[in-house]
């Protein structure tokens, strides 16, 4: 136990350039804090002592303005960043050297059963504000933009981007370029197929006009 706790503070030290001192880092990252109230309550959720773990869990919650269900699964290493507003369900399993920033949201898309909320793999990032959403896989290495809505797998050694998230970098190589005056606009788009309907409707309503001028001549 020790041991890993060891490790969760060494993980700060090297994510967190803002660390000074260890008992700093004890005392104030809510963070670390809410990753040892989660193992707690994973201990009695094992254990079956659901009510027990789901309470320890929400005092968690309480204290830190970070949720994570008694339920999930958490490797080592789990870096949580500025964290309030993180939001982890229940069936979510993250692997090793996993770090989250504040805001995040690794959720479930509706009362299904069963494995219903995100598997995270090794070595992965989800950035701020990002919904991870439903039973899907970010693979290893992959990174979530900030503000991105994932809904589909991700594969490994990809960044992903944007609202439904797409994969703009795989393998280090830029597959689909992303500027943000490009970003979809769907109420724009459907004024101008407006405008282009009305222009038609105009054109053909000047030819109408025409002939029947030209039949009464």
């Amino acid at each position: 136990m020790f041991r890993r706790m060891k490790e969760d503070i060494e993980v700060v030290f090297e994510q967190d350039p803002a660390a000074r001192t260890h008992l700093e880092v004890i005392l104030t990252y809510s963070g670390l804090h809410a990753i040892w109230f989660h193992r707690l309550a994973h201990g009695f959720y094992k254990k079956n002592l659901f009510f027990l773990a789901r309470f320890i869990s929400q005092v968690s919650r309480f204290f830190t303005g970070i949720e994570i269900h008694p339920g999930a699964k958490i490797g080592k290493r789990f870096f949580i960043d500025h964290g309030m507003g993180v939001v982890i369900g229940e069936t979510c399993e993250i692997g090793d050297n996993v770090t989250v920033f504040q805001g995040v949201t690794l959720g479930g898309t509706g009362k299904e059963k069963g494995k219903r909320h995100p598997t995270i793999k090794d070595n992965a990032l989800i950035a701020t504000g990002a919904k991870v959403l439903g039973s899907i896989t970010i693979g290893e290495n992959s990174k979530v933009g900030a503000g991105a809505v994932v809904l589909n797998d991700v594969p490994p050694n990809s960044t992903v981007v944007g609202i439904k998230g797409r994969v703009v970098i795989q393998n280090g190589v830029r597959i689909n370029k992303l500027n943000h005056c490009d970003v979809p606009d769907p109420i724009s788009d459907r004024m101008k197929e407006l405008e282009l309907e009305l222009s038609q409707l105009k054109a053909e309503l000047k030819k109408g006009e025409a002939k029947n001028v030209h039949s009464n001549i």
